[in-house]
């Protein structure tokens, strides 16, 4: 759950005329994204404009084997997002989202039967930080999901550390899983100067599971009997970072649903992550299961590359 935005992207910096792509991203189709490639069954409760627009990207969600029935058109101004990256596929945005119609997520918009059968809903701080109403709603979709993954995803531009902070420590005790990144969030929303100090803090909030991710060093998990480090998988090519850090916690949470112990989900998240990098946008490639699988293994298979790259 969570907002969706038009995305423009470009390899060259802002300026009149420069060439772009246009896409459909957002951290919440990335994910989502993410989970129905690995082999999960996945709706996207997002809120779209009742305009063409609208219609084109609920298309694009369909083609991403997303289920739109959750979906909820309303008229106002769809959320947009710049973003130039350079050739070490680092990047830099400039937004176009407040008062959003993706903002207006809220409570009544979360069906409690649909979220309570749900092998897992996933919701970020981005939700909660956009409006008070879809903050609200992710506090509802926490209350009323089987299991409840949660990743801060801190945005400094949309919420304070302190608004930041509450989310986290209220809605980790309700999570089946809570994925910061170190250390960036680590340091700012807990206090910890290391993964594993922050792992055993949510983890004594009441986290089930969690998941620091390290960037390109790899992650470090801890739950009830399982504390190992997943070390990062080299991506066979960078364009664009969007996305990646969204195909893990997709990729980790639909492969933990499906079964998979807490180390394997990772192990695979990690590859997906290191994948979708070389693709231009959050979800211009999202590799499928398995190509995804032959990249944990050490051995790509054709088509793992997009011909863009």
């Amino acid at each position: 759950m969570g907002e969706i935005l038009v995305e423009v992207a470009t390899d060259q910096p802002f300026s009149h005329g420069v060439p772009a792509h246009l896409g459909i991203s957002g951290d919440a189709l990335n994910v989502a994204a993410a989970a129905a490639a690995s082999g999960a069954q996945v709706g996207l409760l997002s809120v779209l404009t009742d305009d063409d627009l609208g219609q084109a990207i609920a298309a694009r969600i369909a083609e991403l084997g997303i289920s739109t029935a959750l979906l909820k058109f309303r008229k106002g101004q769809q959320g947009v997002y710049l973003v130039h990256s350079d050739p070490d596929g680092e990047r830099e945005f400039s937004y176009a989202r407040t008062g959003s119609v993706g903002s207006s997520l809220g409570p009544d918009d979360v069906d409690p039967a649909v979220f309570a059968a749900a092998g897992a809903v996933v919701a970020g701080g981005i939700a909660c930080a956009i409006s008070e109403s879809s903050r609200a709603a992710v506090f509802k979709a926490a209350v009323v999901a089987k299991r409840f993954v949660f990743d801060p995803n801190f945005r400094p531009r949309l919420t304070s550390v302190e608004e930041a902070t509450a989310a986290l420590l209220q809605l980790a005790p309700r999570a089946f899983l809570v994925t910061p990144s170190f250390p960036s969030e680590t340091s700012a929303l807990l206090g910890c100067s290391t993964p594993v100090e922050a792992a055993a803090k949510l983890r004594g909030l009441g986290a089930w599971n969690v998941a620091v991710t390290c960037g390109a060093k790899g992650v470090q998990l801890e739950a009830g009997g399982v504390s190992a480090w997943v070390p990062s998988i080299p991506a066979p090519a960078v364009v664009d970072q969007t996305g990646a850090g969204d195909a893990f916690v997709g990729t980790l949470t639909a492969r933990l649903v499906l079964g998979d112990d807490f180390p394997t989900a990772a192990r695979f998240g990690a590859a997906a992550s290191s994948l979708v990098v070389g693709g231009r946008g959050g979800t211009d490639f999202i590799p499928s299961f398995e190509q995804t699988r032959a990249h944990t293994a050490g051995t790509l298979v054709e088509g793992t590359v997009p011909s863009n790259a």
